[in-house]
């Protein structure tokens, strides 16, 4: 038997010959399998842009375009007019009158709607008998049809048998205006706000509150605090995210009440907003100036302001609420903590 060595070029050289051919063109099948890495994530998300152009970001820019002509609802596209329709607007009386409304009734909602929601979530949480029961039970305002809350309620501050007057009356207090005063009426709408969406936010806040740890609650009672300290030491930083959620989309929400003013005195106001306007909300306002005006120009510019508004008012929230939620502070507090602690540090040494 002979031994056969071969030399380190004639190595080398085998090696690179078993060594696939970095030139090579890729086979169809890794040529798909690399296209639907990379493209299957932007498929995958493409229906909610789609459907978002469709049925958000077109009808805004229409909208828009709609804001700068004269647009009569039967007629049609009329003249340029550039900012008229806006100047037009933010000069009229109605209009602020309208945002007055839109922030009032805004305010007497959302404030006290968080506010019980949070309670009966809590209490929800503490591990009520019937649990499923009284959850589906908050439930059912936000179930019923803003119509046909509307027509209760509106019988209920009926001014002449309703039951909040004669409830009233049993304890010596006179029938009240409740659909010619601002104010009350304000609280009427208001309430009826509270009525439909209160229960839906006390189960969004309840999820955040299941997900808190117990052994927080255990440890907290075994050092001495009581439910209401460990309701705002614990529960409430722990459900900060989810109770700023809430709130923006309370405060989204609220700006753009409708069915509650509209259906609130039909019969004696014909549905804008009350006889002298009392409670006639932005929304309102433009649903009076498209279709009973038929001026499509000046309602699309009273959009484009409440959409601005709303705006606004989202990212004062927003830029509050990631504020609150990460407990991040700017960096001049945070330079001027160092700089307490350090000296601190040194009078103590």
């Amino acid at each position: 038997m002979t031994l056969t060595t071969t030399k380190p070029e004639e190595r080398r050289d085998m090696a690179s010959s078993r060594r696939p051919d970095a030139t090579a063109k890729p086979s169809w099948r890794h040529r798909v399998s690399r296209f639907d890495q990379n493209a299957s994530p932007y498929l995958y998300v493409s229906p909610f842009f789609l459907l978002f152009g469709l049925v958000g970001l077109f009808p805004l820019l229409y909208t828009i375009y709609v804001a700068v002509f004269e647009w009569d609802l039967l007629k049609g596209q009329g003249e340029f007019v550039g900012l008229g329709n806006f100047v037009e607007i933010l000069g009229d009386s109605m209009f602020w009158n309208s945002i007055f409304n839109t922030l009032s009734i805004f305010l007497l909602s959302a404030i006290p709607q968080l506010a019980v929601a949070l309670i009966v979530a809590y209490l929800l949480d503490r591990g009520l008998r019937a649990a499923t029961f009284w959850r589906m039970s908050i439930l059912i305002p936000f179930v019923v049809t803003p119509v046909a809350v509307a027509i209760i309620f509106s019988s209920i501050f009926n001014e002449a048998d309703g039951l909040a007057n004669n409830l009233l009356n049993l304890i010596g207090i006179v029938d009240q205006e409740w659909k010619h005063n601002t104010f009350l009426s304000h609280i009427a709408i208001a309430t009826m706000v509270n009525f439909r969406w209160t229960g839906y936010n006390a189960l969004i806040l309840l999820a955040a509150m299941q997900a808190v740890p117990r052994d927080l609650y255990e440890s907290a009672a075994i050092d001495g605090a009581g439910p209401i300290r460990r309701f705002f030491s614990i529960t409430i930083p722990t459900i900060r995210p989810t109770l700023i959620f809430v709130i923006i989309t309370a405060t989204i929400g609220g700006l753009q009440v409708f069915a509650e003013p509209r259906l609130f005195d039909v019969s004696t106001a014909g549905g804008i907003g009350g006889s002298d306007r009392q409670f006639q909300t932005t929304v309102l306002f433009l649903w009076e100036l498209a279709f009973f005006r038929r001026n499509l120009g000046e309602a699309s510019a009273v959009a484009i302001l409440l959409f601005l508004l709303i705006v606004v008012i989202g990212l004062i929230n927003f830029l509050i609420s990631r504020r609150i939620a990460t407990g991040d502070a700017s960096p001049r507090s945070q330079r001027r903590r160092a700089r307490k602690n350090a000296s601190t540090t040194g009078v103590e040494r």
